[in-house]
């Protein structure tokens, strides 16, 4: 167990010294700070933002009528959903593809190292980047909403957050398998980004449509369905059931993707 751990924090710290170093993940990091910073001013500050629909109230005599803060995360964090389709099959494009282009995915291959190990040490790297573009945005909501009236819950915000980071690891987990099947980094971004699209929304549709049990098992399937859950402050374990199912099951093809290679390999 000991040696499994040790080969995941190799993977893991080998990978995430690779964003900090990349020009590209300097340009990502770059372009979504500044996307979502001007959202976060246009939801909160803009002409018909929040705080603008906020003084309206109260001029009309309903003081503190709208709950600033809820409001805010809830249509925040749901621009952020749509923003991490287009982000996170880029980061996750090169996991595999590069190696495979650079010809170290047989080393991986034939390495002792589980191909457990190096999926779950892959997917920890890019996520916990992506956290790293997630955090200072935390930050600054918190400063933001502090004077809300009334006061903003820090369950409400940690929750959403959490919700965000869930849905960034299952896309990620899948986009880790995608990129796993061959070289092209361009075609794992846009069959990511397919993917994401589908699991985003095609199960709920389906399932609205189908009614019944088995639509509602559909609708379960739905990561949007759940991720608006967590957004909304409805804490449910069948949504983090989903997520972890969503997560395990990339790192489970990109496992056996592997392994097919080792295979072809010997």
């Amino acid at each position: 167990m000991g040696i499994v751990l040790s080969n995941i924090v190799a993977i893991y710290r080998r990978e995430l010294q690779s964003y900090f170093v990349s020009p590209l993940a300097y340009a990502i990091a770059g372009i979504f700070w500044l996307i979502a910073g001007f959202f976060f001013f246009l939801i909160l500050l803009g002409p018909t933002g929040i705080i603008a629909e906020a003084f309206y109230q109260d001029s009309q005599g309903a003081p503190g009528s709208l709950d600033v803060g809820s409001r805010f995360v809830q249509d925040f964090l749901s621009i952020m959903a749509w923003l991490l389709l287009f982000l996170l099959p880029i980061l996750s494009m090169g996991l595999y593809a590069e190696e495979r282009k650079r010809g170290t995915l047989e080393l991986l291959a034939t390495s002792p190292i589980t191909n457990w190990g190096v999926a779950v040490g892959k997917l920890l790297g890019v996520l916990t980047f992506f956290i790293t573009l997630v955090v200072p945005i935390l930050g600054l909501e918190a400063i933001a909403l502090s004077a809300a009236n009334p006061p903003m819950q820090p369950a409400i915000l940690l929750l959403g957050h959490l919700g965000l980071i869930l849905l960034a690891a299952a896309i990620l987990s899948l986009g880790m398998f995608i990129s796993s099947l061959g070289e092209s980094t361009i075609l794992s971004a846009v069959f990511t980004f397919t993917a994401s699209i589908l699991l985003m929304l095609v199960p709920d549709f389906i399932g609205q449509k189908l009614g019944g049990s088995m639509g509602e098992f559909l609708s379960n399937l739905s990561l949007a369905k759940h991720y608006n859950d967590l957004v909304q402050g409805i804490f449910d374990t069948s949504s983090l059931i989903l997520f972890a199912s969503y997560i395990f099951l990339g790192i489970f093809l990109t496992a056996q993707s592997i392994d097919a290679l080792r295979f072809q390999r010997n």
